[in-house]
């Protein structure tokens, strides 16, 4: 089931970023007392009473603004409130209600979204200030007062919040179906790749970036697996927003991967890597799944006999931070080497899924460390006594020392690569726990 979408609107310069921040407990947004700070929206997953759900930072609406940097902040909100599941609207106490917030107040409501209106700046602990009561005037209904720099109030709006989400519904997954997102930019053919698997029209085509409004999944099955392909793509394209259109498609991306057990990052050959898609491949890396490179449109490139190297070697570059990622270069027009990609999807999967035996990883490391001596500092010698695998997706191991801080990212580095040289683990992130056993041990 999809994470619910909270987009956290208002005029600029109420503390949208900060109490953004406040919420998702790390600095993503900037802060800045300048009004715009925030241009473009950020997404960050929240978690409250074991609920998890996506939270939209927005720039701040200036409805009757007509400077160009301001006008595309306002598209980027309605974007945003466009897609939200509930909204929160957030408020100065310290101005009062302004013109400015009647304003937004009155577009908010013409959404027809579930709204909960935060007042924001109520710093001291205590009784409401009487200035809260003003913001009954918007029309929206209880305000909510609250701190975004300390966290007062927070709780009991994350409560109204978690109110309007639909109840949760366990997806029907059997334990041999791969859900599979497909991700990247607007118009590298994600939905064309559906169709061609799917061997019908699932999802609409066209070469205007956003023409898939909704993450649509198409279950094909290939011999023993179940694949649910999870399709994912920005939003129809409106009259009124021409330049940002491709930006909700970072959030699609995001709450397919969070669905996804296996990521297909979708390469146009002909435009190559673009930022957008290290942000996006960024995150599936870091959630620990399992990935493949797609180059489509490989029939639209000339080529000699060296392209194709080429081209995977300037990948490899661009993909240095995911050096485990297998790359394949396919056409989702003329099919070529699609049905190639079950076999890479189901063999991602198993190397995320793989456990290793506790007595076969310290063989490995027995081996590694007779190799190459670990590490020391001022005497002391970094001792790793052992090590076991804690889980899968991604297969993440514990190994126990004397003392953490000589366990440097170079050596961790050279130890993960005996475990990938000994087993594969291609596709697959690995993560590794560092925990001290007995300090006075050196």
């Amino acid at each position: 089931m999809p994470l619910p979408v909270v987009a956290v609107v208002g005029r600029p310069n109420v503390g949208k970023s900060t109490l953004f921040n406040k919420l998702i407990g790390q600095k993503l947004s900037i802060v800045e007392d300048t009004p715009g700070v925030t241009r473009d929206r950020i997404y960050a997953q929240c978690e409250w009473r074991n609920r998890k759900f996506m939270v939209v930072d927005t720039g701040g609406i200036e409805p009757k603004e007509e400077d160009k940097m301001l006008t595309l902040m306002r598209q980027q909100a309605e974007i945003a409130i466009d897609h939200a599941d509930v909204i929160v609207f957030v408020t100065d106490v310290r101005s009062g209600v302004t013109a400015n917030d009647y304003a937004v107040a009155e577009m908010l409501q013409k959404s027809g979204k579930p709204i909960v209106l935060a007042v924001n700046k109520c710093d001291t602990l205590g009784e409401v200030p009487m200035d809260v009561y003003e913001f009954y005037n918007l029309g929206i209904g209880e305000p909510f007062p609250v701190s975004s720099v300390h966290g007062h109030g927070t709780g009991d709006m994350l409560d109204e919040i978690l109110s309007y989400f639909p109840e949760e519904e366990p997806e029907t997954i059997e334990e041999t179906d791969i859900r599979v997102a497909i991700i990247g930019k607007p118009n590298a053919g994600k939905s064309s790749l559906i169709n061609r698997i799917a061997g019908e029209e699932r999802v609409i085509v066209s070469d205007i970036a956003g023409t898939t409004r909704d993450a649509t999944d198409t279950i094909i099955e290939r011999e023993e697996n179940r694949y649910i392909f999870i399709d994912t793509a920005g939003i129809r394209k409106k009259s009124k927003i021409t330049e940002k259109i491709e930006h909700f498609s970072v959030l699609r991306a995001y709450m397919a991967i969070d669905r996804a057990d296996v990521c297909v990052m979708m390469i146009d050959a002909t435009v190559g890597f673009t930022e957008q898609d290290s942000k996006v491949a960024g995150y599936a890396h870091e959630q620990g799944k399992a990935c493949i490179v797609a180059v489509n449109k490989w029939d639209a490139v000339e080529k000699t006999d060296k392209t194709m190297q080429e081209y995977q070697k300037k990948l490899e570059n661009d993909f240095s931070f995911m050096s485990y990622v297998p790359f394949i270069f396919i056409s989702a027009k003329t099919g070529q080497r699609v049905e190639n990609l079950f076999s890479l999807i189901k063999h991602v999967y198993e190397q995320n899924t793989m456990r290793i035996s506790t007595g076969m990883l310290n063989d490995i490391l027995a081996y590694a460390v007779a190799r190459v001596q670990p590490p020391s500092d001022k005497g002391r010698r970094l001792k790793i006594y052992y090590m076991t695998q804690a889980n899968a997706k991604p297969p993440t191991f514990v190994l126990f020392v004397n003392r953490a801080e000589l366990f440097h990212f170079s050596y961790q580095r050279y130890i993960e690569n005996q475990i990938r040289s000994t087993f594969g683990m291609e596709g697959t992130p690995i993560r590794m726990i560092i925990r001290e056993r007995n300090r006075n041990d050196d």
